[in-house]
């Protein structure tokens, strides 16, 4: 391969709102409910996923990140691969290291495989995990302070091993309750040191770590389930967020953020959100 398609692609992201510039998606061509894996799903299983719908939305996110100066890879959709949509979980960015996740449910391990061979065709770097379970919707940035949700699909064992790689960063443990699926879908950090954040979704002691160190914007039990904290910084205080959440987007606005409404409502039915569908590669830091 010539070096120069390699120079293409730089791996850093060291939080989750300096300017995203390249990022993974999927679309949801087969996108579909089959093996129930978490709640949202199983309120939606009967009435499932319209495609058409969801590709159609899926197009239009990706316009959006486009528009706004953000590379878009886009992977090839398999048939058997129901979830696939959801990039965040099948690796992450932690600073100038690209993981590749270990997927805890079997009917998602092949998407992590599909990852592998798409880095290893463009010469990239991964480290993969063995023996241990993590998926990349438990893991957010916040420079050199890293939170990781121990969850049903994330282990601790999987987070010591980041706390041996990385000793020099704090990395701290989540505990979610378990009809939560990642931390994602209830934490997510903002600039200037505030976060959204689904109170009763996380142990007692967690919430009140976070409140520790940020400016929370809770979000209610209904709110939650539209996925409002899954929204997706882009840089620059602009903020990609469901037009349905419109006391959080409300609230975001008056603290400067600018939002730009992305409807998804047929792809938050499986789980996930803006968040969950991006696997960012480089976040260029903030001057």
């Amino acid at each position: 391969m010539d070096n120069k398609e390699n120079e293409k692609y730089i791996i850093h992201c060291q939080n989750e709102f300096d300017p995203l510039q390249q990022v993974i998606v999927v679309p949801p061509d087969y996108m579909k409910i089959t093996t129930v894996i978490n709640e949202t799903q199983a309120y939606y299983a009967t009435e499932n996923i319209d495609i058409k719908k969801a590709t159609e939305q899926h197009d239009f996110f990706v316009k959006t990140l486009e528009d706004n100066d953000v590379e878009v890879i886009s992977l090839p959709a398999k048939p058997n691969l129901n979830e696939q949509v959801f990039t965040r979980d099948i690796g992450f960015t932690l600073h100038d290291t690209l993981f590749a996740a270990n997927m805890d449910r079997d009917i998602r391990k092949e998407e992590t495989i599909l990852l592998k061979k798409w880095l290893r065709d463009k010469q990239l770097d991964y480290i993969s995990f063995s023996n241990t379970s993590i998926e990349g919707g438990d893991v957010i940035l916040d420079n050199n302070r890293i939170w990781i949700g121990l969850s049903q699909r994330t282990n601790q064992a999987a987070i010591d091993y980041l706390c041996e790689q990385f000793p020099h960063l704090e990395v701290t443990a989540v505990p979610l309750q378990e009809d939560i699926l990642h931390l994602d879908c209830v934490f997510n950090i903002l600039e200037g040191a505030q976060a959204l954040i689904y109170r009763d979704g996380m142990s007692e002691a967690a919430y009140q770590m976070m409140k520790e160190h940020y400016t929370l914007i809770e979000v209610t039990k209904e709110e939650q389930f539209s996925m409002a904290p899954n929204i997706l910084s882009i840089g620059d205080k602009k903020v990609i967020s469901l037009p349905e959440n419109k006391r959080v987007n409300h609230l975001l606005k008056e603290l400067g953020y600018h939002i730009i409404e992305v409807p998804f409502s047929e792809i938050i039915k499986s789980g996930g959100s803006f968040r969950c569908c991006t696997l960012p590669l480089y976040r260029k830091k903030s001057s």
